[in-house]
Parts: structure tokens; sequence; C-alpha cells
């Protein structure tokens, strides 16, 4: 089981991010961000489109690098790392959902859980892990089952119960209810809260849509790449 005792799992202090324009001129993508992710909890980022959410989740992710400012990943200083490391925490330390599940259309369930399992090395049985983490989504009796053969909400969790099998520390949930009607969008978040529960895991997730807000243990809100809301 992914555990940590320290307070908080992610953390940043100053972080800024800019990407170059037209000549000499810079696009302030973020500004200055603190942020302060508890572990063990839900934390969502908020924002519409533009707001910076996005790329913020990619700093925390270890994807891309600030432009000022320090990241700690469990006490440690991502932006220090050389990109082995980097990758390396990656694929043992985190897991990534996305808005496009991005399943492998020729495996079925099981297979596209296994599958992760075997990118991350696990040591353990792999079999057994990815049905265990395939019951966690409530989809033990589609294991068999290709990706054509699902619906959005269950390639959706499938989707999560693949990042969650390699039992990372951190997930990174992008938009993940994006392409799903209001009900099923409530399931999901659910499940995220139920890993929480069961797998001490952390989750961050972004979204746009205000009804999900609530059900965050912590909320930021971005806009123009700079926090306007911090509460639990």
């Amino acid at each position: 089981m992914a555990q940590y005792t320290g307070k908080y799992m992610i953390q940043t202090r100053g972080v800024s991010r800019a990407f170059p324009v037209s000549g000499r001129n810079k696009f302030w993508a973020l500004k200055d961000v603190n942020v302060d992710v508890p572990a063990g909890a839900l934390t969502i980022l908020k924002g519409r489109s533009g707001s910076g959410k996005t790329t913020l989740m990619n700093l925390l992710g270890a994807l891309d690098k600030p432009t000022k400012g320090k990241i700690l990943f469990a006490g440690k200083n991502i932006v220090k790392m050389n990109e082995k490391q980097r990758t390396l925490l990656r694929r043992r330390e985190i897991g990534f959902v996305f808005q496009s599940v991005a399943l492998i259309p020729m495996m079925n369930a099981q297979e596209n859980v296994e599958y992760a399992l075997r990118l991350a090395r696990f040591k353990g049985n792999r079999t057994e892990r990815a049905l265990n983490c395939l019951k966690l989504v409530g989809l033990e009796k589609r294991a068999k089952h290709m990706p054509e053969e699902l619906s959005g909400g269950e390639q959706q969790r499938v989707a999560i119960a693949r990042a969650i099998a390699h039992r990372p520390k951190l997930i990174f949930a992008d938009e993940p209810t994006g392409e799903l009607d209001t009900d099923t969008a409530l399931r999901v978040v659910k499940i995220f809260k139920d890993l929480i529960r069961e797998e001490g895991v952390t989750i961050v997730m972004t979204t746009h849509d205000t009804g999900l807000m609530e059900v965050g243990d912590q909320v930021y809100e971005l806009k123009d790449g700079e926090i306007v809301y911090d509460g639990e």
C-alpha cells in the first residue's frame, strides 16, 4: 500500500512557468503559485480552460519543470532531479488518469491493467493485483471485456484501476469526468474517495465543474495563472 507519513504529499513555493512567444516576449502560464497537497486526501484544482491548472498538474507530476520555484514531492525537491530520476519517480510513485482514457484497444480490461504493471516492473503477482484493482473500481465482472464493449464510465474506471495498480503514492487525474454525465462523474469521484481510504493514496484532480468542488478535501481555484481561492 502506498503510504507517506508526512502532512503534505506535495508542496510548491513560488512556482512560475513561462513559455516563449514572439521575439523575447514570454507568456507566464503560472505566476508565483504556492500549494500544499495534503497526504491521503482529494485535492481539486479548479479553473476555466487556460487558467493554468493543467500546466500546474504537469509540473506537480514531474512532466515539466518550472521556470522559477521549488516543488517538494514527499519532501524531495523534484526540480533538482535529473531526467532519469524524474522518469523513475513517475514510473514508481505517480499514477495518471486522463480525460482521454487511452486504453489499448486490442487488450481487455485486465490486460490493460497488467500491462501497466509490467511497465512499472511490479514485483508481485500481476494478475492478482490487476483483478484486485478492477474489483476496487467495481469492474471485476468486466475484466475480460474489450474497451469497445465498455461504456465511457467503465473505460474511465479501467483507467483508474490501471493508474493505481503499481501502488503509487500520488495520482493525478486531469479532467477525468469531463466527458461523463453527472451521475457517472459523481460515481468516479466516489471511487477516488474510496481509493484514498482503502489504498492510502493521495489524489489531485483538475476540473471545471463547479458542482464537484464540494467533494474535495482541499480546493484550489486558478485564474490567469494565479491562485484565487484556497480552502478546505
